[in-house]
């Protein structure tokens, strides 16, 4: 079973016993965490796809380690001109290792094909309303023009 989740602005992909780097956490080393925002859990050909999120499931993991990612260099450089900058960065990571996988009540399709019909005929209704006033606006002119 593997879900997709969202933290940190970023989506991962997961399945149990896995190690991760997700962005910084505020939690210590060898705290539990749960993260709801699961956007997909599927298993084989299995699979339940939110709107956004799936209702009820989550995604359980534990924090193994709070670090910093490899310097990245950064330069601004332009030639002639006696213009050169060198920063670097330093990112923050969380790694976190897969407990499990817990999925929610999977949602019934039906409840929104049958939401579209009703705005369907809501439509139609109200164009038909708005065709029978102009015409009865057009034949109003007409009397008076002649």
């Amino acid at each position: 079973m593997y879900a997709v989740f969202k933290t940190g602005g970023k989506q991962y992909r997961a399945t149990k016993g896995e190690r991760l780097r997700v962005e910084r956490l505020e939690a210590q080393e060898g705290a539990t965490v749960e993260f709801e925002q699961v956007l997909l859990v599927g298993e084989g050909s299995n699979i339940n796809v939110g709107t956004p999120f799936i209702a009820g499931s989550k995604v359980q993991a534990k924090i193994i380690l709070q670090g910093r990612a490899k310097k990245i260099d950064v330069v601004k450089f332009k030639r002639r001109k006696n213009y050169l900058r060198l920063r670097g960065h330093r990112q923050f990571f969380t790694e976190v290792e897969i407990v499990s996988i817990t999925t929610g009540p999977a949602e019934k399709p039906e409840k929104k094909a049958a939401t579209k019909k009703k705005a369907a005929t809501k439509k139609k209704a109200a164009t038909k309303k708005k065709v029978a006033t102009k015409k009865k606006a057009g034949a109003k002119t007409a009397d008076i023009e002649t």
